[in-house]
């Protein structure tokens, strides 16, 4: 008898706001042994009421969930708290650790990764991936193991090699400003320095972020998490 037939299957709930995917999902899942599906969420609510119910070992979590409560909130809930105080007034089963959350979507920016590995999922994975890749990842995330897409792991690897750059308080402040949309004038004024001032701070901010645009700046700060405080 093999491993799979011997131990009980992986119990996963899916979770993704297109009803026509999580149908391809169930079929897909189907075709292969030791995995069942035991519920299937439209939202991040949805999905944290039943993993409360149904107690998954796994949630293959989209990212991206249309109103509401997105992937990443859903997957920091999920891991976060024992599988009873998913909703409120959970009781039975109070020592219980939630699901694993092994994230299945089509974006791959490098703020998208961070902020699921930060909420705590244990995998990434982009829907271009074989099925065959798929499975092997919702086995490794049921084990505890991290799974990630090749383009992903890249994308890990990179930011690693690259630090994030250091910026002075006065440089984030003006990241900021950038950010509302402020040109050099309104930005002086809103922070009581010259133009001249400003124009010097973009100048390093640029330089620091390989950049040579406010737009550009503007974006590599949001991806890279530098206007957060």
């Amino acid at each position: 008898m093999s491993p799979l037939e011997s131990s009980p299957p992986i119990r996963l709930l899916l979770c993704d706001d297109h009803a026509v995917v999580r149908a391809g999902l169930r079929a897909l899942l189907a075709s292969t042994d030791g995995i069942e599906v035991v519920g299937e969420a439209g939202s991040g609510e949805e999905a944290l009421a039943l993993a409360a119910r149904v107690r998954p070992d796994v949630v293959l979590m989209d990212l991206q969930l249309g109103g509401g409560m997105d992937g990443v909130t859903a997957t920091r809930r999920l891991t976060s708290a024992p599988a009873s105080a998913l909703t409120p007034g959970g009781a039975e089963g109070a020592g219980t650790p939630g699901p694993r959350v092994l994230v299945l979507t089509m974006f791959d920016t490098d703020a998208d990764i961070t902020r699921a590995i930060e909420a705590g999922a244990t995998g990434y994975l982009l829907k271009a991936e074989r099925p065959e890749e798929l499975f092997a990842a919702i086995r490794d995330a049921a084990a505890g193991r991290t799974a990630l897409s090749a383009p992903v792991a890249d994308r890990v690897l990179a930011q690693m090699r690259s630090p994030r750059p250091v910026l002075s308080e006065r440089e984030r402040d003006i990241l900021r400003q950038l950010a509302l949309g402020l040109g050099n004038r309104e930005i002086a004024r809103a922070l009581f320095i010259s133009e001249t001032t400003v124009k010097t701070h973009l100048g390093r901010i640029y330089g620091k972020l390989g950049v040579d645009t406010r737009a550009a700046a503007v974006a590599v700060a949001g991806e890279r998490r530098l206007l957060l405080p």
